[in-house]
């Protein structure tokens, strides 16, 4: 006899958001527990791992937080194959499975499409340098 040997489940409701699509997320985790709280009268090696009763009471709170943050997911994910947020414009990309946004413009051509646009609104084909009347 060594001490107290607690053996149990700890039920916590886990509430976050996805860490892909930030969608909020809840769920139930159970976790199993089991640790000797030794007597004070014992003669057994002291360190700081060693869990000890204090005058006939056990100090559950440490090994129940110990043990629900190492069975937290460390990125929750709402579902396993969430596709997550847009890089360009933050939308939600499990909502639009079709969300695109065209083909990228270089940047050193980007001028050039504000003479297409022109075009594209008043009809007219008119070139720089070119006399039309």
């Amino acid at each position: 006899m060594e001490g107290v040997l607690v053996t149990g489940t700890a039920r916590a409701h886990l509430v976050g958001e996805c860490t892909r699509c930030l969608e909020s997320l809840e769920e139930d985790l159970d976790v199993d527990l089991q640790e000797l709280f030794a007597y004070d009268d014992k003669d057994i090696v002291e360190d700081e791992e060693t869990s000890r009763l204090e005058d006939e009471y056990l100090d559950l709170e440490p090994l129940l937080r110990d043990a629900v943050v190492l069975a937290l997911p460390f990125g929750p994910l709402c579902r396993e194959d969430c596709p997550g947020l847009c890089p360009e414009c933050g939308a939600r990309l499990a909502d639009d499975p079709e969300h695109d946004h065209g083909a990228p413009v270089d940047p050193r051509w980007a001028a050039l499409t504000a003479l297409t646009d022109d075009e594209a609104t008043t009809g007219s084909k008119h070139r720089p340098g070119t006399d039309e009347e």
